[in-house]
């Protein structure tokens, strides 16, 4: 009998530990790709292969949980516990991110105006060794954008450009945006923000152009890698016209 809860209770402890050793993997792909250690298809790999791990994880802990509750016992049930949440932690998070890529389109260049959208200048330069294009494709990935994001079009607002043009500043530098170009007079604002964990770069410009007795707002957001950037960019923009809105 003391075998048999002793055994099970090295189970619980390796489902644990393999756990935690595949979470921090997961944590490394990341940070890794970030600190330029690897490019971010090998993080991505690591990451990958660190939620497969945890998917099989998921279920020796689960196990753990079923014989700790069988054996009544306090400490397989808490390691058993502490495996099984880490590794739904990743997993759950792998498969979050698989679902998303699979509803949003693969594109990575988001603008309010698909017509005329905002042109990039001093941000070229930090693009020059980007692998996507600053250039806006239009055709196909503007009929995408329209059906996957209805709603991303310019911001209108009742102010005058100088004043749009102070609260767009201002609202870009609250959200953490490191302004690359900002010109008053040409109602014109560059910027680069970074995704959390892996650290990928993304470029925005901002357009204060006149509108009758108000202004129009337009942005564009653009990844420098990957072919989709699952949704990260349109939600840039809907979040930075919130806290305009906010601060209008």
């Amino acid at each position: 009998m003391f075998k048999e809860q002793n055994n099970i209770l090295i189970f619980a402890l390796t489902g644990l530990c393999l756990a935690a050793v595949f979470a921090l993997t997961a944590v490394l792909a990341g940070l890794g790709t970030r600190w330029s250690f690897w490019d971010f298809r090998a993080g991505l790999k690591i990451f990958r292969w660190s939620s497969y791990a945890e998917a099989v994880i998921f279920v020796l802990t689960l196990a753990g949980l079923i014989l700790a509750i069988y054996k009544q016992s306090q400490h397989i049930f808490i390691f058993s516990l502490t495996g099984f949440l880490i590794s739904v932690t990743v997993a759950g998070t792998a498969l979050k991110w698989m679902y998303v890529a699979r509803h949003v389109p693969a594109i990575h260049d988001i603008t309010t105006d698909i017509e005329n959208p905002p042109q990039f200048d001093a941000v070229l330069a930090l693009r020059k060794n980007a692998p996507n294009s600053s250039e806006y494709p239009g055709g196909e990935i503007s009929v995408m954008q329209r059906k996957a994001y209805p709603g991303i079009g310019p911001f209108n607002a009742k102010l005058k450009p100088d004043k749009a043009y102070e609260l767009c500043l201002a609202a870009a530098k609250e959200m953490g945006w490191k302004i690359v170009n900002a010109k008053r007079d040409a109602g014109f604002i560059e910027a680069t923000d970074e995704t959390f964990w892996f650290g990928f770069k993304d470029d925005i410009a901002i357009r204060i152009t006149p509108f009758n007795e108000s202004s129009r707002i337009d942005l564009r957001s653009v990844s420098r890698v990957g072919r989709s950037d699952v949704g990260t960019n349109a939600k840039r923009i809907q979040k930075f016209f919130k806290r305009l809105r906010d601060k209008i």
